[in-house]
């Protein structure tokens, strides 16, 4: 069983670095600026043979009631309070500090295994930096660097008598049972967890239906705009299914991006989450909907391939419902018909309503992204629609249209088989498409349809 290891300490003294260089990888958003950090983000990883989930924290400050530094140590004080050992980064350079006292009273409270790391420590740092560090409780700290990957063996040792390295031999019998396997079962989509991502512009209630769908305070939320900054993962379950569901910073427009850094990562993060996910949970503000932005997000969820699903939050906001609903659904496949018919659900974050329809939905979306459909239902469909609207003549000739198969799914794709297919209009493909969608159960996700020209076998240009 992984050991729980959550990493505190005072804003800008390399959590987040730390937390990337045990990982392995880059995860958390890394800047300069203090306080970057602001929800508690976790990650399974191994370190050195050793099975750890890792926490990364907001930085533990005292604060007024109800501002953003008081939730964000409410975060790391949740943090604490799940993990197994705890893993306290104070700055080399800066010395002990009065706030790393404050934290080193609660950490002693908190009556779990403590190793006191100072980071920064690449440079020469003087003795007289760390003299007061004994005066924490800690014994002396491991000197490291997070930046440039130093001491790194001496916290592989300080965690192995609470995280005891993985056995390097399996015994023989472990294996015995595949020596006469020749073929993988078929593949159950549903016996993976599904991804889903949660996205929108800022300030549309991401963070907020994150804790509702969770049941816990996972995420901070406030009337501030652009609280989330790294993408945060949950796992949580649908039924049966299990899931894993990602929080992501506000996506603004690109123009209003530019240039600052630190939400440039943000987007990044928010952007990796979309091409991580399965399925993906477009916000939509119910007393602004489909504004620009939101067209924009849809559009990129459905180049990217991704099933998706809208969530119309603050609908205790709303003035007038009669018929708003309908009138969504209508705008919605109207500005977006290359998610036509997409799952559409009213909901309010903070109050709950509509959520016990939110995972249906999100269900249907991720059957209809995993469908593969027979080739003779295909192409008996193409027959009906070539009956009832065949193809346009291009320049004179007729498109000549064979066959259709399915290629793949994730998302459903289809190739069809024909003459001249370079040149069929948008709307006559826009018109198969909506007809496999409706007659193969494929609304909620984008499909995607590839032209395959038939060689003439009487054209002797080479």
């Amino acid at each position: 069983m992984s050991l729980i290891l959550a990493i505190v300490g005072r804003p800008n003294v390399g959590k987040s670095s730390l937390f990337n260089r045990i990982a392995g990888r880059r995860i958390a958003i890394v800047h300069d600026t203090p306080g970057v950090t602001r929800d508690r983000r976790t990650a399974e990883v191994v370190f050195d043979d050793m099975e750890l989930r890792l926490i990364d924290t907001a930085g533990f400050e005292t604060a007024a009631p109800d501002t953003i530094s008081a939730r964000m140590t409410a975060q790391t004080e949740a943090a604490i309070a799940d993990a197994d050992a705890l893993l306290f980064v104070i700055d080399a350079r800066a010395g002990v500090t009065a706030g790393d006292e404050i934290i080193a009273q609660a950490l002693h409270r908190a009556g779990k295994p403590v190793i006191l790391a100072a980071n920064k420590c690449e440079g020469r740092i003087e003795p007289a930096g760390l003299a007061d560090v004994f005066a924490l409780g800690f014994g002396e700290p491991l000197k490291l660097s997070a930046e440039h990957a130093l001491g790194m063996d001496a916290l592989a040792a300080a965690l192995e008598p609470l995280a005891p390295r993985m056995r390097e031999d399996a015994p023989e019998d472990d294996f015995a049972d595949q020596a006469d396997e020749t073929e993988e079962p078929d593949f159950d989509y549903r016996s993976k967890p599904l991804r889903l991502a949660i996205v929108g512009r800022p300030n549309v209630g991401k963070s907020s239906l994150f804790n509702q769908l969770l049941g816990e305070a996972r995420s901070i939320t406030g009337p501030e705009a652009g609280l989330t900054r790294d993408a945060i993962e949950a796992p949580w379950k649908i039924e049966d299914r299990d899931v894993l569901l990602h929080d992501t910073a506000g996506l603004r427009k690109k123009a209003r991006v530019a240039g600052e850094t630190l939400e440039e990562m943000s987007v990044a993060s928010a952007l990796d989450a979309i091409r991580f996910a399965d399925c993906v949970v477009v916000m939509i503000d119910a007393t602004q909907p489909f504004e620009k932005q939101d067209l924009a997000i849809a559009d990129l969820i459905a180049r990217e391939g991704r099933a998706i699903v809208f969530a119309v939050n603050k609908w205790d906001l709303k003035d007038n419902k009669n018929g708003a609903i309908t009138e969504l659904r209508e705008m919605q496949d109207r500005l977006l018909p290359q998610v036509a018919g997409a799952e559409l659900v009213a909901i309010s974050a903070r109050t709950g309503e509509g959520l016990d329809r939110l995972p249906p939905a999100i269900l249907a979306a991720d059957r209809a992204w995993n469908t593969r459909a027979p080739t003779s239902a295909i192409n008996r469909f193409l027959e009906s629609a070539l009956t009832r609207h065949a193809p346009p003549a291009i320049r004179g000739r007729r498109v000549r249209i064979r066959y259709m198969t399915q290629t793949k799914a994730r998302p459903p794709t289809f190739a069809l088989f024909g003459n001249q297919l370079d040149a069929l209009p948008e709307d006559y493909q826009r018109y198969l498409i909506n007809g496999l969608r409706e007659n193969f159960g494929l609304k909620g996700t984008p499909l995607r349809l590839i032209m395959r020209n038939t060689k003439n076998p009487y054209d002797t240009k080479k």
